[in-house]
Order: C-alpha cells, then sequence, then structure tokens
C-alpha cells in the first residue's frame, strides 16, 4: 500500500499511571507493516512515570507524540476526544495503554476500508493474562462479517482498541464524557457511530489482544450491568422494558464469548 496523506493514520492513545505496561503496547504499534500513522499518547495527569516513558518513545521516533493534560478528566472519554480534535490523519484507531496489536493491524483495515469504501471497521479479539500467551498468526486469509446498529445493540460486537474510523465521523460523534458513562463511554459511541454510517465491517480475525488484569472496571459484571442498562434506558425511542431486555442479551452474549470463547 503506498503512502499519502489520504491513508495515514492517527493513533490516539489514552493513558493514565500506565508505567509497567505501555511500553509493550507503543511497541506494538512500532511494529506496524503499516508505517504510516502518528501516535497521540494522551496523559491523562498520570503521577507515575508514563511521560517519561512516552517522551522517551518520541525522542526515538517522531511520529509518537505525547499530549500532556493539565487537568484529569476521570475516564478514557475526554482523553479520547483530545486525540481526535488533534488528529492530522483522516482515520483514527483507538488503543488502550495495556493492549497488544497484530503486527498486521492496519495494513490489513486499511486494505479492507479503502476496498469497500467505508468508513468505519474494527477486528477479533483475543484475551491474555502474559504476554506469553500472544501468538501472531499468519493472516494470510480472513472473512469479514458486517456489524449494524442492531446487531450491537443486542451485544457488544465492536472491541475498542480494533477500531478505526474516519476522524471527521468521531469528531461528529464525539464520547461523552459525563463520568456516569464512564467504562461504557465506548459501546454508546459505537451505537451513535452505527446511526450515521451504515455498519462497522468487521476483521475474522484477532488483530487484537486484549489484556486482563485483575481489578478492571469491565470485569465487574454488576457494575457494568447497571451501565450497560443505563446506556439502553437513556437512549432516544427506547422503553425501560426495551432496555431490560438488549441488558439481559448484551450480559449474556458477554459471558459466552469472554469467558467461554475468550475474546470477542
Amino acid at each position: 500500500m503506498s503512502k499519502s496523506s489520504n491513508q495515514r493514520v492517527t493513533i490516539v492513545l489514552p493513558a493514565y499511571n500506565a508505567e509497567k505496561l505501555i511500553d509493550s503496547t507503543i511497541q506494538s504499534v512500532v511494529n506496524q507493516t503499516f508505517e504510516d500513522w502518528e501516535m497521540l499518547v494522551v496523559d491523562d495527569c498520570s503521577t507515575d512515570g508514563t511521560r517519561d516513558i512516552v517522551q522517551k518513545w518520541a525522542e526515538k521516533d517522531p511520529r509518537i507524540k505525547l499530549i500532556a493534560l493539565s487537568a484529569n478528566f476521570g475516564g478514557p472519554a475526554g482523553p479520547r476526544n483530545v486525540g481526535v480534535r488533534e488528529a492530522s490523519g483522516k482515520f483514527v484507531a483507538f488503543l488502550d495503554s495495556d493492549d497488544i496489536w497484530h503486527p498486521r493491524k492496519l495494513e490489513i483495515q486499511l486494505q479492507v476500508l479503502f476496498k469497500s469504501n467505508a468508513s468505519f471497521v474494527c477486528s477479533q479479539m483475543k484475551d491474555f493474562t502474559s504476554e506469553q500467551e500472544i501468538l501472531f498468526d499468519s493472516i494470510d486469509h480472513y472473512h469479514l462479517e458486517d456489524v449494524s446498529f442492531k446487531q450491537q445493540s443486542l451485544r457488544a460486537r465492536i472491541p475498542t482498541s480494533s477500531v478505526i474510523a474516519e476522524r471527521d465521523l468521531l469528531k461528529a460523534t464525539p464520547f461523552v464524557e459525563s463520568i456516569d458513562y464512564k467504562a461504557v463511554e465506548d459501546y454508546h459511541c459505537w451505537l451513535r457511530l452505527l446511526e450515521s454510517t451504515p455498519k462497522c465491517i468487521k476483521v475474522l480475525a484477532p488483530l487484537l489482544f486484549y489484556r486482563k488484569i485483575d481489578g478492571q472496571i469491565s470485569g465487574s459484571k454488576v457494575y457494568m450491568m447497571k451501565k450497560v442498562f443505563m446506556v439502553h434506558r437513556d437512549y432516544p425511542r427506547r422503553s425501560r422494558f426495551g432496555a431490560l431486555v438488549l441488558t439481559l442479551t448484551h450480559v449474556l452474549g458477554g459471558l459466552y464469548f469472554r469467558f467461554i470463547k475468550k475474546g470477542m
């Protein structure tokens, strides 16, 4: 794939006290086969050595930039929105500070974007607890599926660190920064995006490795169930009963894919 400003990807990475894991995450970006990217690490007032680590990477690779926020947002929505506003690429990819990308992640998804003329893509992911578990498949062939608004309403199908979407689409549909939406701001954003664009194309190959950590917010099932219910209850044109049904399908689907399939 030839380089042009029309293909450049801005990677937005929100970070908070990530000094223990962010090196591996950044390395997985540097290892990408597609090279026309910039990475904006938006640090949300870390109190550890996160900023120093990112600055050392930035000194080695000019594509990496640190955005040091002066006030803490209390969640990743605000830093992601800052990164989207500062992005120079036509496309924006999201990556959390403890996740790992397959080396061909950007290459494969950009091929899908340009061949399909789509504006929103994601991929499958695999869970891991130790980096020794990660094996990068060659991925010579892969299938695609469409994710619609209805499908995403029934169950979360779009892993955030696998998403690439058009910058202008994301600017028009920013993450809700209210603390009430913490841990579901991404699920809510993808629903709204799917009302703006017909579908998200999902690459059925594990291009993302999601790190499972004890104490993660997303690991609290009751907490997440309440948050998902809030999203559906407050979503326009949804009844309270409909919100209950969609919360149930979301939870059951999540339990199956995260605990039996070990991925999404």
